[in-house]
């Protein structure tokens, strides 16, 4: 199965989502994190789902933990968008497909 979302680390966000253009979702998120395993397979659907329209990747907080603290993420699972290199959403814990999907599309 394809995946639709990338683990990045410091210089691909920096590239990638604060100097990127459009809607990126991110997914900070930790390994020994069990709600974190569960929105994993929800996040790639929604992904899926969304196509072209937005860039999804996944921070590991425990790597970059400085990411973490520049954007307040002191609970995992939260998903960030951020549009043209700007947070505009935050969601914290586990959420259904629809829920992120409805957060994308009201950002656009």
């Amino acid at each position: 199965m394809e995946k639709f979302v990338k683990i990045i680390n410091d210089e691909e966000f920096n590239s990638k989502i604060e100097n990127g253009s459009g809607i990126a979702v991110v997914d900070f998120f930790a390994t020994w994190c069990g709600p974190c395993k569960m929105l994993a397979p929800v996040f790639e659907e929604a992904a899926k789902d969304v196509g072209n329209k937005a860039s999804f990747s996944k921070v590991d907080i425990d790597q970059c933990l400085e990411l973490a603290r520049k954007y307040g993420v002191s609970t995992v699972p939260t998903v960030m968008i951020f549009k043209d290199g700007k947070p505009v959403d935050k969601m914290v814990g586990f959420m259904p497909k629809q829920q992120i999907i409805e957060k994308i599309n009201s950002n656009f």
